[in-house]
C-alpha cells in the first residue's frame, strides 16, 4: 500500500499541488467488483482545500488517472454499518449516497479516522459519523505510539518546512565533520549537546557586556520623560485659551441658529400668503360674470363657464390646517357661497325661461306633421339647452337641490309634450290602418258575414270589431286562406300594414336615442361605464390592525355610476311613459284587423330589439321594446293556437268527397307567407316552434277527418293531403320540417299501396278468393304439389274459375274500378294517373304471383290465364286514353 501511496502522489497529486494525507482500497458494494482507490487529499497553497479522490487504474495501461473528485464540504453523513463489529462496509454521503466495500477493516478505520480529522482541522462542519466507533473520533494521537500513514502526516503538515539549499550545506558540512554521527547517533547527540551549552555561555557573557549600554539607555528615557512634562504644561496652557474661544463661537452659533430659525419661518409665512393669494382669489371679471353675465349670448355663456369653474376651484381649494382661523379666509368663503348661490338662482330661472320658450315654439309646428306619419324633430332644441351643459355639470357639484329641481321641471315639461306628440303621431298610424282596411274591404265587398271595422279617427282607441263569424275583422285563418279575393286583400293589406308599423318603429327609434343621448350630455349622466385605474396609494393599516381595502374607491365609483344610470332610466320612463302603452295599443289594434299581422310585428319588433340591444342593452329604447316584445310573441302564439283550435273544430260534409282540405291549403299558404315575411328575420326560431306546432295539429287533423269521412275512403283523404303536404315541404324547403317531411312521403306512399291493393281485389275476386285457399292449404302443411288433389282445388275447380275471367271481363273490371278511382280522387292534386299507374303495376305484379302459384301447385297441367301481360298492358293504357 506504501508503494501504491508514492505512486500516487508523484504521479497524480504532485502536478496538481495536493497532498495525499488517506488512502483505501475499494470496491462498490453490491456490484461486480471493480477495485479503485478512494484518496483524501489536501492542497498545499492557502486556503486549503480537503477533497476526496476516486483513483482508478486505466483499462489501456499500468498508469493509474482520476475517476471523479468531492468537496469534503459537501459530505454530510459517514456511515461505517457496525461499530461493534468487523465489517469492511461503508456509506459516504455527498448530493448522493455511495456504497464502498474496503478491502480491510483496517483500511476502512484509517480512512474515517483520516476524514473526521480533516474535518475538525479545517472545515468544523458538522458532519454525522454513524456507526464509527468513539476510538477513531480523536483529534490527536499520543505522542508514544506509532502513527498510521494518514494521521502522521496530517499532524505534521504545519510543522513541515523544506530545507533551504544553506541549511542542506549546512548540515552536510556538520555531518561531515562528525564521520560517526549515523554510525553513533548518541556520541552525535552528546557533542550537538556540549556545542549548545558552549553557545549559551556565550550568549550570557555577551548580555553581562551590554550593562553600561543599558544605564546609557535609561538615563536617556529619564530625559525624554521630562520633555514630555514640559509639553504637557505648554497643551494645558494652550487649552484654556481656547476655551474663552469656544465660549464665544458657541455665542455666535447660537445667534446664527436663531436668525436661520427666522428666515425659516418668514420664508413658510409668504409661502402661505403666497397660496392664499393664487387659490383664493376670484378676479373682478369673473365675479362681474356671476352677477351680471349674459346668459343667452354665446360669449356671455362662455364668460360665465369660465367664471364658474374658476369659482369652483376657489371653493374646493384644500386648505391647510389653521387657514380656517384666519378671517379673511372666512370673508372669502362667505364671498364664494353668497357668489355661487346668486349664479344657481340666475342660471336656474334661465333655463326654466329656455324650456317653456323652447316648449311653445316646438308647440307651435306639431300641425306640420299631423297629416303625414312623421314625429317632429327636437335637435333644435337639444342644440340651444347643450351649450349650457357646462353649467349644468357645475350647477350638479355645487347646488344638487337646484340641479334636481332643473331636472324635474325639465322631466315634467317634456313629458307632456312628448306625450302630445305621440298621441298624435299614433292617432295618424291608426287612422291609416284603419283606412286601409276599409277600403279595401269596399273594393272586394267583404262586408256583412266577415266582419266589419267600426270607429272613429279621433278617437281609435275604441274600434271594436264585429262580425257573425269570428272576432276577426278580415278572414285571416288557415280554413279559408283559399279564397282568392280575399287572399289577395290580404296581401294587400298586410304589406300597408308592415310599412306602416315599420315606419312607426323608425320614427319612434331615432327620437328615444336622441333624447337619451341629450339627457346624458345635459344633465351629465354616465351611461356607459369607464374601466379607470385605481390610484397608487400607500397602504395604511386600519386602528385595528387590518389593512384597507383597495376596492373601496373603485366599489364607490361603480356606486356612482349605477345611480346615474338609474337616473336616466327614470327620467326616460317619465318623459315616454305612454310610448309602451300606444305601441301596446297599435298591436292590439293591428292584431284585431288581421291576426296574421302577428307575423310581421314580430319580425319588426324583433329587428328593432336587436339594433337596439347592440346599441346600448340597457337603454330605455332597448328595455320598452323588450317589453311590447313579449306582447308581441305572445300575440303570435295566440295566433298559432287560433289556427290550431280551428283544425280542431274543422267538420266535413257527408254527401260530397273531401278532396285537399281547407286547413292544409291554408297551411302552405301561411308557410309560403311565412317564409316572405320571417326571411333573413332574427327570431327565425319563434317562427320555427310554431311551424312544428302546426304541422303536428295538421297530422293529426287529416287523420281525425279521414277516419270521420263517409263519401271518400279513408285512404284516398290520407294519400291525397300527405302528397299534397310533402309537394308544399319540398319545394318551400323548410328545414326545421325535414322530418315531417319524410313522415308525410311515409304516409303518402303508405296510403297509396294500401289504396291499391284493396280496390285490386275486386276486378278478380272470385280468383284472388281461391289463391287465398291454395296459399292457406301450403301454409297448414299440404305439400305444393299436392293441392291440386284437394277436392275444392283441383284442376277442374282452377280452370272454372279462370274462364269466368276472359278478357273482356278483365277489361270491364278494371275500367269500372277506373271510374270508381275517378270519383275518389280530386282534380287539384292530379292524383289519377300516379294510382293508375300503381293499380297497374300491382295488377302484374298480382298476375305474376297467380302464374307462379299456377306453376308450382298444378306442374304439367298446361292450366294459363285467359289473357297476358302485354294484354293488361293494353286494357289499362286504352283506359287512360278513352278517359
Amino acid at each position: 500500500m506504501t508503494a501504491i501511496k508514492h505512486a500516487l502522489q508523484r504521479d497524480i497529486f504532485t502536478p496538481n499541488d495536493e497532498r495525499l494525507l488517506g488512502i483505501v482500497n475499494v470496491c462498490k458494494a453490491g456490484k461486480k467488483k471493480k477495485n479503485c482507490f478512494l484518496c483524501a487529499t489536501v492542497t498545499t497553497e492557502r486556503p486549503v482545500q480537503v477533497k476526496v479522490v476516486k483513483v482508478k487504474k486505466s483499462d489501456k495501461g499500468d498508469f493509474y488517472k482520476r475517476q471523479q473528485t468531492w468537496e469534503l464540504r459537501d459530505l454530510t453523513e459517514v456511515d461505517a454499518k457496525d461499530a461493534s463489529k468487523e465489517n469492511p462496509e461503508f456509506d459516504l454521503h455527498f448530493e448522493k449516497v455511495y456504497r464502498w466495500l474496503a478491502s480491510s477493516t483496517a483500511e476502512k478505520n484509517s480512512f474515517i479516522s483520516c476524514i473526521w480529522k480533516l474535518n475538525q482541522r479545517y472545515l468544523r462542519k458538522k458532519v454525522e459519523f454513524v456507526n464509527v466507533s468513539s476510538q477513531l473520533l480523536e483529534e490527536s494521537v499520543p505522542s508514544g505510539e506509532s502513527q498510521s500513514v494518514a494521521g502522521g502526516d496530517e499532524d505534521a503538515l504545519d510543522d513541515y518546512q523544506e530545507l533551504s539549499t544553506r541549511e542542506e550545506q549546512d548540515i552536510e558540512s556538520m555531518m561531515e565533520m562528525c564521520e560517526y554521527a549515523i554510525s553513533n547517533a548518541e556520541a552525535f547527540a552528546e557533542q550537538l549537546s556540549r556545542e549548545l551549552q558552549v553557545l549559551d555561555g556565550a550568549n550570557i557573557q555577551s548580555i553581562m557586556a551590554s550593562e553600561k549600554q543599558v544605564n546609557i539607555l535609561m538615563q536617556l528615557l529619564d530625559e525624554a520623560l521630562g520633555e514630555v512634562d514640559t509639553i504637557e504644561g505648554k497643551l494645558s496652557s494652550y487649552e484654556e485659551m481656547l476655551q474663552s474661544v469656544k465660549e464665544q463661537m458657541d455665542q455666535i452659533s447660537q445667534s446664527n441658529r436663531l436668525i436661520q430659525i427666522s428666515n425659516t419661518n418668514n420664508g413658510k409665512l409668504l409661502d402661505e400668503i403666497q397660496f392664499l393669494v393664487n387659490y383664493m382669489d376670484l378676479s373682478k371679471g369673473h365675479i362681474r360674470a356671476l352677477q351680471e353675465g349674459d346668459l343667452t349670448s354665446p360669449k356671455g355663456i362662455e364668460a360665465c363657464i369660465n367664471a364658474s369653474e374658476a369659482l369652483l376651484q376657489c371653493m374646493n381649494v384644500a386648505l391647510r390646517p389653521g387657514h380656517e382661523k384666519l378671517m379673511a379666509v372666512t370673508q372669502q368663503q362667505l364671498l364664494f357661497a353668497e357668489l355661487r348661490d346668486t349664479f344657481a338662482r340666475r342660471l336656474t330661472n334661465h333655463l326654466n325661461n329656455v324650456f317653456v320658450h323652447q316648449g311653445h315654439d316646438q308647440s307651435s309646428t306639431l300641425s306640420q306633421h299631423t297629416a303625414e306619419l312623421m314625429l317632429p324633430k327636437h335637435s333644435p332644441l337639444h342644440r340651444d339647452l347643450l351649450r349650457y351643459a357646462k353649467l349644468m355639470e357645475w350647477l350638479k357639484n355645487t347646488h344638487r337641490e337646484k340641479y334636481e329641481g332643473l331636472s324635474r321641471t325639465y322631466v315634467d315639461y317634456m313629458s307632456r309634450l312628448y306625450e302630445r306628440e305621440i298621441k298624435e303621431f299614433f292617432e295618424v298610424a291608426k287612422i291609416k290602418m284603419a283606412g286601409t282596411t276599409k277600403e279595401a274591404k269596399g273594393k272586394f265587398g267583404l262586408h256583412g258575414s266577415s266582419g266589419k271595422l267600426t270607429g272613429s279617427t279621433s278617437s281609435l282607441n275604441k274600434l271594436t270589431v264585429q262580425g257573425s263569424n269570428s272576432r276577426r275583422s278580415q278572414s285571416s285563418s288557415l280554413l279559408d286562406m283559399g279564397n282568392m279575393s280575399a287572399s289577395d286583400l290580404d296581401v294587400a293589406d298586410r304589406t300597408k300594414f308592415d310599412k306602416i308599423f315599420e315606419q312607426v318603429l323608425s320614427e319612434l327609434e331615432p327620437l328615444c336615442l336622441a333624447e337619451q343621448d341629450f339627457i346624458s350630455k345635459f344633465f351629465k349622466l354616465q351611461q356607459h361605464p369607464t374601466v379607470t385605474p385605481p390610484l397608487a396609494q400607500p397602504e395604511t393599516e386600519e386602528p385595528d390592525g387590518s389593512m384597507p381595502s383597495r376596492m373601496a374607491p373603485q366599489a364607490e365609483h361603480r356606486h356612482s355610476l349605477s345611480s346615474e344610470k338609474d337616473m336616466v332610466r327614470l327620467m326616460m320612463n317619465k318623459i315616454f311613459q305612454s310610448i309602451e302603452t300606444e305601441l301596446n295599443s297599435l298591436i292590439a289594434l293591428g292584431d284585431k284587423i288581421d291576426s296574421f299581422n302577428s307575423l310581421y310585428m314580430l319580425v319588426k319588433m324583433s329587428h328593432h330589439v336587436w339594433t337596439a340591444e347592440n346599441v346600448d342593452p340597457a337603454s330605455y329604447l332597448s328595455t320598452t321594446l323588450g317589453n311590447v316584445l313579449v306582447t308581441v310573441k305572445r300575440n303570435f302564439d295566440k295566433c298559432i293556437s287560433g289556427q290550431i283550435r280551428q283544425m280542431e273544430e274543422v267538420k266535413i260534409s257527408k254527401k260530397s268527397k273531401v278532396g285537399i282540405l281547407q286547413f292544409v291549403t291554408g297551411f302552405e299558404e301561411f308557410a309560403e307567407l311565412a317564409e316572405t315575411i320571417f326571411r333573413n328575420a332574427e327570431r327565425r326560431g319563434d317562427l320555427d316552434k310554431a311551424y312544428v306546432k302546426l304541422i303536428r295539429a295538421v297530422f293529426m287533423n287529416v287523420e281525425k277527418v279521414a277516419n270521420e269521412s263517409q263519401k271518400t275512403p279513408r285512404d284516398v283523404v290520407m294519400m291525397e293531403n300527405f302528397h299534397h303536404i310533402f309537394s308544399t315541404l319540398s319545394r318551400l324547403k323548410i328545414s326545421c320540417l325535414d322530418v315531417e317531411r319524410r313522415e308525410a312521403k311515409h304516409k303518402y306512399t303508405d296510403h297509396l299501396q294500401s289504396y291499391v291493393i284493396n280496390s285490386l281485389g275486386q276486378p278478380l275476386e272470385k280468383l284472388n278468393h281461391f289463391f287465398e285457399g291454395v296459399e292457406a292449404r301450403v301454409a297448414q302443411g299440404v305439400r305444393e304439389e299436392e293441392v291440386s288433389y284437394q277436392l275444392a282445388f283441383n284442376k277442374q275447380e282452377l280452370r272454372k274459375v279462370i274462364k269466368e275471367y276472359p278478357g273482356k271481363e278483365v277489361k270491364k273490371g278494371l275500367d269500372n274500378l277506373y271510374k270508381k278511382v275517378d270519383k275518389h280522387l280530386c282534380e287539384e292534386e292530379s292524383l289519377l294517373q300516379v294510382v293508375w299507374h300503381s293499380m297497374q303495376d300491382e295488377f302484374i305484379r298480382q298476375y305474376k304471383h297467380f302464374e307462379d302459384l299456377i306453376g308450382r301447385c298444378y306442374p304439367g297441367s298446361g292450366i294459363t290465364m285467359e289473357f297476358t301481360i302485354q294484354d293488361m298492358l293494353e286494357y289499362f293504357s286504352s283506359i287512360a286514353q278513352s278517359h
